[in-house]
């Protein structure tokens, strides 16, 4: 009876030995895996690094091994793969190619009822997302009309939403609004208004900041337009007045889900591209969407005309 307790003992001492062997080497892969990241990452010392258990993964020789970043009320976290040996930290994506990832953004973007130029049915579709106010955006509008749209109109379609940025831009939100007026009723209003605000941002923005009482200068803008196109004037002054935003939330809400942070950002069927591009890099980017699309990218040729015939002696 002595030699089998003696023997629950050492097997009891055995195993909390190989327990704080366990923890210690635990404990200084944690510590080499936490020095690995700050130094190839450059994590601010304000940001803690927790390393979490191993567990197992798909890939043979290597373990999942998680990591948390937290910074304040932030957290993210990430797995890392880790070598059975403990000498190896590997940080991938993992890709699912079996399904489009573009054309799963395009379904997240809600384009009903929205002004549209160019080919109503084409299989390319272009959807930016606007703030009148931003110059960077007067700029690509400048380079979307007329000139690309006279090259591509007949197999594109531009979309504009809204996206605001309204800690920057104290009138964006206001000039949404009026547009969306003028949508509600007439598809070329909306896109002349555009077009004006966009080549018009600095008078506007300078009798913006004039206007001391009644309508404002877009106001002033949008029912012009109005009256140009034959639009509903007592329906539309009633939009004006109202400026319900709800339209242009739900489009900025949209629009971060997208992650959308700066305007202008486009969305070719649903390949997201940032800032405005030149020209050349617009038409390289319509190309392949085209191509992708199977639509030919380039119109073709107009065959010469055959030259008469001068006869003998001329």
């Amino acid at each position: 009876m002595l030699i089998f307790r003696r023997s629950i003992l050492a097997l009891l001492l055995l195993c909390l030995g190989c327990s704080a062997q366990s923890n210690s080497n635990s404990a200084d892969l944690d510590r080499r895996v936490e020095r690995q990241i700050r130094s190839y990452y450059n994590v601010p010392p304000s940001v803690k690094v927790s390393v979490g258990a191993t567990k197992a993964s798909e890939f043979p020789g290597y373990d999942t091994l998680p990591v948390t970043f937290t910074h304040g009320d932030e957290v993210q976290s990430h797995d890392f793969l880790i070598s059975k040996d403990g000498k190896t930290l590997v940080r991938f994506n993992k890709m699912d190619i079996s399904s489009d990832p573009f054309a799963a953004t395009m379904k997240k973007i809600d384009v009903a009822g929205r002004p549209v130029r160019g080919n109503k049915d084409a299989k390319v579709t272009i959807v930016n997302y606007d703030d009148f106010e931003c110059p960077f955006c007067s700029k690509l509008h400048q380079t979307l009309f007329p000139g690309l749209l006279k090259e591509y109109g007949d197999r594109v379609k531009i979309i504009y939403k809204d996206y605001p940025l309204v800690e920057i831009h104290p009138w964006a939100v206001h000039a949404a609004v009026d547009a969306n007026c003028l949508a509600s009723q007439n598809n070329d209003a909306y896109w002349d208004f555009a077009d004006y605000v966009h080549s018009h941002q600095h008078e506007i923005s300078a009798e913006q900041r004039d206007v001391k009482g009644g309508d404002s200068e877009l106001d002033k803008i949008t029912l012009n337009q109005g009256q140009i196109h034959n639009l509903d004037l007592t329906k539309l002054q009633a939009c004006v007045k109202a400026q319900d935003g709800s339209a242009v939330k739900a489009s900025m809400k949209e629009a971060g889900d997208l992650g959308v942070q700066a305007t202008p950002t486009l969305f070719v069927n649903g390949e997201k591209i940032d800032g405005a591009l030149p020209p050349d890099e617009m038409r390289a980017l319509l190309d392949r969407a085209l191509i992708d699309a199977g639509v030919q990218a380039k119109k073709p040729s107009a065959p010469a005309a055959a030259k008469p015939d001068a006869g003998p002696g001329q």
